[in-house]
């Protein structure tokens, strides 16, 4: 990134905007040409990705704050074989309250052509129509508010800002009883409590499941505590019912998973009342502890589900990689699994790596913790203080294979609901699947498949299975013989998502991560080291040195000749803080990289990621 001193750096156009639909416009193509005289910046996404959901809510008080002037595009670059099929990007573009043009990018095109390395990147384009800077991961809004208040002085100045309204047309809204349902629990006389996650709500269902007995939470985004009417949600996930006596410790019946509001809210069935239990409502950003903490001081990052066991509640922390606890009865909460790196590491707790867990589920017995490690496509289990797969291959392989559970392939879980006999049920939920895994014979098989993305399965006290079939704003019963008959056996598609891999040489190479602070910030080191850089591998035996955590943005890493390929893991933070100011805020920018790679003599010596600016190699050869 150039300084006040340095020469000026050529600027790069803007690649025009090409991809297979746009959503949000009418059915009308956007164009860059379009834009001019508008900020541009460019979200690339994919709807499995919760880092991805965060830069969504990140993005939404800059949407409002420059609306006559700032045009957001969100282009969907997808990881899942199932995040191609333009019916499920158009749903989640609903899902997830998108309020901005999407350009579906299928085949990633756009990605590639604009240089991206990770979900999520922003790409800030001036109104005339060049790059001003790239961002991967979140933590960038302070940021872009002062890039969009340099950009509107400079070019209101120069008469090349327009102000007006953007490409932006709302879809008709829909109406449903519910809208993309996220969990559900059982109710005693058989009826369900379900979270209504894109109506921001509880839904009590009757037993035959479609009657509508209340509703808890006013169905508007938001953070409030209160009666049942007024209360507000942010798109709801997990619930839990806490034991009787636990309950009666602690003054509400259940514990609902506040996703986007990164809370835990506790809601005393009788009456509806609902109450903030745990979180501060800021999205965790830095700090590892598993020490005991007050559970309303502390941040939380998108909790997804909640299960009861060993004596608490456990907390699928998706937007962190983690697990987490939380005790109703001394109200605190700690870390309880996962170190933030996103992977697929079993051995002793916490020291493991997760990836988006979204689905808990305790066995009957209490001794074992199952989990839906979306991002894995895995199946997990916590048992006696360990960690282990007994379904999944990586980041990166997925499918709908039956068989014997090492060869087995998942495609995104949510779900995961553990039975009497031992088995578990998975919400399979990108291959519209329920499968079942047997630890007596240690097979999968799958017992209902077409179904809706499915993002949670239970069973209620008198045996009858529910699904929550989320893209069809439904709950949806089991035929009671599906259980007991032996399931089918699908040996399907085997996908393994492929992106261009890195040619990298072998021997010492260079990793450099790019980070410029903002315009009017500078890195913060009030609190310690401003920076921090973790590095992996997988396999490990690529890397012969540079593994392991440090505060600098560069690494020295040596690369094993004998080791064809993998992928490097690379997590990185700058922390920053407004210069010249007595009260300076302080902010946090992160990202996981998994960057692919390939050894090769004629590979580079060098690996750049940018976190924030722009590389200055890109620059030279622009």
């Amino acid at each position: 990134m150039s300084s006040p001193s340095s020469p000026p750096q050529p600027r790069v156009r803007a690649p025009q905007l090409k991809g297979r639909q746009w959503l949000n416009t009418a059915g009308r193509p956007v164009s860059l040409a379009d834009l001019r005289g508008k900020i541009v910046l460019l979200d690339f996404w994919t709807f499995c990705c919760v880092n991805c959901l965060h830069v969504l809510d990140e993005l939404r008080p800059l949407e409002e704050k420059y609306a006559d002037v700032l045009v957001v595009i969100g282009v969907h670059s997808p990881k899942f074989a199932h995040e191609r099929d333009p019916v499920a990007v158009t749903a989640a573009v609903e899902r997830y309250g998108v309020t901005h043009p999407v350009l579906d990018d299928p085949e990633l095109d756009m990605w590639q052509q604009y240089a991206a390395r990770a979900w999520p990147t922003l790409v800030l384009v001036d109104p005339e129509g060049y790059v001003v800077a790239t961002m991967a991961g979140e933590g960038h809004a302070e940021g872009l508010v002062r890039e969009i208040d340099q950009l509107i002085g400079a070019h209101e100045a120069k008469g090349t800002l327009h102000r007006g309204d953007g490409p932006y047309v709302p879809p008709e809204p829909a109406d449903t009883t519910l809208r993309f349902p996220g969990k559900a629990v059982a109710l005693d006389d058989g009826g369900l409590l379900v979270s209504d996650s894109a109506r921001h709500s509880l839904v009590e269902l009757a037993p035959d499941g479609e009657t509508v007995r209340r509703r808890i939470g006013s169905g508007a985004r938001g953070r409030t505590d209160g009666d049942a009417a007024n209360a507000r949600f942010s798109e709801p996930q997990g619930l839990l019912r806490l034991p009787a006596e636990v309950a009666a410790v602690a003054g509400y019946d259940l514990v609902v998973a506040d996703t986007v509001n990164h809370l835990l809210r506790g809601v005393r069935t009788s009456t509806g009342e609902v109450v903030t239990v745990a979180g501060s409502g800021r999205q965790w950003r830095s700090g590892v502890d598993y020490d005991p903490h007050d559970a309303l001081a502390v941040d939380l990052s998108s909790p997804w589900d909640l299960a009861w066991y060993d004596g608490r509640v456990i907390v699928a922390m998706a937007g962190i990689h983690q697990l987490w606890w939380f005790d109703p009865g001394t109200r605190t909460a700690g870390m309880y699994a996962g170190t933030t790196v996103e992977s697929l590491r079993d051995g002793a707790l916490p020291d493991v790596w997760l990836a988006q867990p979204s689905g808990l589920a305790t066995s009957v017995d209490g001794r074992q913790l199952w989990i839906a490690d979306s991002e894995t496509s895995a199946l997990r289990q916590v048992v006696d203080g360990h960690l282990r797969t007994v379904v999944g291959q990586g980041l990166f392989d997925f499918g709908q294979v039956d068989g014997a559970a090492a060869q087995a392939l998942l495609q995104h879980p949510l779900g995961v609901c553990a039975l009497a006999d031992g088995s578990v049920l998975v919400a399979d939920t990108y291959n519209g699947a329920i499968r079942r895994y047997d630890p007596a014979t240690d097979r999968v098989t799958t017992v209902l498949d077409g179904l809706a993305e499915p993002s949670d399965v239970l069973v209620t006290a008198d045996g009858t299975v529910w699904v929550v079939e989320s893209a069809a704003h439904r709950v949806t019963r089991i035929a009671p013989g599906a259980l007991s008959a032996a399931g089918a056996t699908v040996d399907g598609a085997r996908h393994r998502t492929v992106r261009p891999p890195l040619l990298v040489a072998p021997g010492e190479v260079t990793l450099e991560v790019v980070f410029t602070p903002a315009p009017g910030q500078k890195l913060d080191t009030s609190f310690g080291p401003a920076t921090r850089l973790e590095v992996s591998a997988d396999p490990p035996g690529l890397l012969r040195d540079g593994a392991g955590t440090d505060t600098g943005l560069s690494r020295r890493l040596v690369i094993d000749p004998s080791v064809p390929a993998g992928v490097l893991q690379v997590v990185a933070q700058a922390a920053t803080c407004d210069a010249d100011n007595e009260h300076a805020a302080c902010h946090l920018t992160r990202q996981d990289w998994g960057v692919p790679v390939r050894v090769d003599p004629a590979g580079a010596a060098r690996v750049p990621l940018i976190l924030r600016g722009v590389d200055p190699a890109d620059d030279a050869e622009a």
